[in-house]
């Protein structure tokens, strides 16, 4: 199995990243619950991590159904719990009273995509980028290093998973949200990540759902 940065994991560790949990049910927003649409799922892009094309941490996504917004979430999960459905494209942060604030994201690509129960350990602004040896053997053009900024593939701000090399990061490449094109992380426009790193504190619990809703 491989990381968000390319780094092999082996299938033992892989299998380690998977937890059981129970999940309730999600329903899309409440505003037209008698005609709910279903997900919006686009198809994979063929497209790599752009190192220097620059996104301002301004950049959001305002209509559509990616824009950042509060739905109806019907969950057993305590208010501040980021509920992750990679099938839908969707990040739910819980607020309680069957309510969440809904962020679109961009998720790994087929044979990259996991699930569990995680928590943020670790909170960095502008995050530095090392492309591991694997990526770089494929894309030899890219940088050995790129410290962060508005030209970083990492975007604005980053939130790290426990123990795995998987976060929920911004991206110069906000188009790609709504997609399946990483290698296991999440991203969100930087305007929406900035918004969730600042609403999201250490310890947080991130449950991550590969299947649909039930």
């Amino acid at each position: 199995m491989r990381t968000c940065d390319d780094r092999i994991v082996s299938p033992s560790a892989a299998l380690a990243l998977v937890f059981g949990f129970s999940l309730a049910v999600c329903l899309p927003n409440a505003a037209d619950a008698q005609a709910a649409p279903k997900p919006v799922i686009q198809e994979t892009l063929q497209i790599g991590d752009e190192p220097g094309r620059i996104s301002t941490e301004e950049v959001v996504i305002t209509d559509g159904p990616y824009a950042r917004q509060v739905v109806f979430f019907r969950s057993n999960e305590v208010p501040g719990t980021l509920v992750i459905h990679t099938s839908e494209r969707f990040a739910y942060l819980v607020q309680g009273n069957n309510r969440a604030l809904r962020y679109g994201i961009g998720v790994g690509r087929e044979g990259f995509q996991w699930s569990g129960l995680v928590r943020v350990s670790r909170k960095a602004e502008w995050p530095d980028w090392r492309p591991p040896p694997e990526m770089i053997a494929r894309q030899p053009y890219l940088p050995r290093f790129m410290a962060g900024g508005s030209g970083n593939p990492m975007g604005a701000r980053a939130l790290y998973l426990g123990s795995t090399v998987f976060r929920i990061h911004g991206t110069n490449q906000p188009e790609t949200i709504g997609h399946a094109i990483s290698s296991g992380c999440f991203r969100l426009a930087n305007g929406d990540v900035i918004d969730l790193y600042e609403r999201v504190p250490l310890g947080t619990k991130v449950v991550v759902r590969q299947g649909s809703s039930l």
